[in-house]
């Protein structure tokens, strides 16, 4: 089997490929732990021929990829294009590429000067989801390690925000105190709203609410699974309410993991807000799909 050509999502922790057809529909999927955190310049390339040199026919194969990867420690650098801009991926950046069966180009982030932030994959999942809905208006939210709240309007990035919140709740339910107080798995719906309800009302709280899990884990047995889900609920809301200004009346589009926007489509729901629910992965590949179309010229 030879991909048409080859779709690539490449972040910190993860790398992931898909082999499209012509059509643009998956022909096959693979994936590794080779993200862009653990290898050095030079093993970019040995890492993604690991993973997808059973693709690879005699001749060249286009390979598009976002994410990390084309940030300044990745394989190449593709500069961030500033805010307001089209979601559209616009001049993609070509990596060095030792084996010439490989044309492998990368696409841009994004960039707001003040305040200040940056975007790194995520736009990919925005331009494939304007790419199926073209007329959208309104507020983006991917939730994540670092979840984002992007503001579309007549197909642009006007501006967005992104919120540790992801990366905050691995940090503190896996190696602060509260390891120790948190399950690594389970849930309850009650414990999550009540918290939520807590942070979104009274943000200024967060702080004495995350250590309050460890005190009533140790003087009322609280269960680690209603730890873990007011934690989340905590960090939820103090992140909804920092970003009232984004959701607050707007048409808001979930994208993400599945069991991630369900939690923030609950949330918003509390508030009356109904918003829509679409798969990151599905997204990223409508995304690549379009840069990939946009390519005029030859392999």
């Amino acid at each position: 089997m030879r991909a048409t050509w080859i779709a690539v999502d490449w972040g910190t922790t993860h790398l992931r490929a898909w082999a499209m057809d012509h059509n643009d529909a998956v022909l096959a999927e693979a994936r590794s732990d080779d993200g862009m955190g653990r290898l050095a310049r030079d093993a970019f390339e040995p890492a993604l021929l690991q993973l997808i040199a059973p693709w690879l026919g005699p001749g060249i194969t286009r390979v598009v990829a976002c994410g990390m990867v084309g940030a300044r420690q990745g394989w190449a650098e593709a500069p961030y294009r500033a805010v307001p801009c089209a979601a559209a991926a616009g001049a993609l950046v070509k990596a060095p590429a030792r084996d010439p069966r490989l044309d492998v180009r990368l696409v841009p982030g994004i960039k707001q000067d003040s305040p200040a932030d940056v975007i790194r994959g995520e736009e990919t999942q925005i331009a494939g989801y304007l790419a199926q809905l073209s007329g959208f208006n309104g507020v983006l939210c991917l939730p994540g390690t670092h979840a984002k709240w992007v503001h579309i309007s007549a197909g642009e990035i006007v501006s967005f925000r992104t919120f540790l919140t992801g990366e905050l709740f691995a940090l503190l339910s896996e190696t602060s105190v509260l390891r120790h107080s948190v399950a690594p798995a389970g849930w309850d719906a009650a414990a999550f709203q009540a918290a939520l309800a807590e942070t979104l009302s009274r943000p200024e709280t967060l702080a004495a609410g995350l250590f309050n899990l460890r005190a009533e884990a140790l003087l009322h047995d609280q269960a680690p699974e209603t730890a873990r889900a007011r934690l989340s609920g905590l960090l939820i809301g103090a992140e909804l309410a920092a970003a009232r200004a984004y959701w607050l009346g707007q048409e808001v589009a979930l994208i993400g993991a599945p069991a991630l926007t369900a939690l923030y489509a609950d949330a918003l729901a509390a508030q009356g807000l109904a918003a829509t629910r679409t798969d990151g992965a599905a997204m990223t590949r409508a995304g690549l799909a379009a840069a990939h179309a946009a390519l005029k010229e030859p392999t």
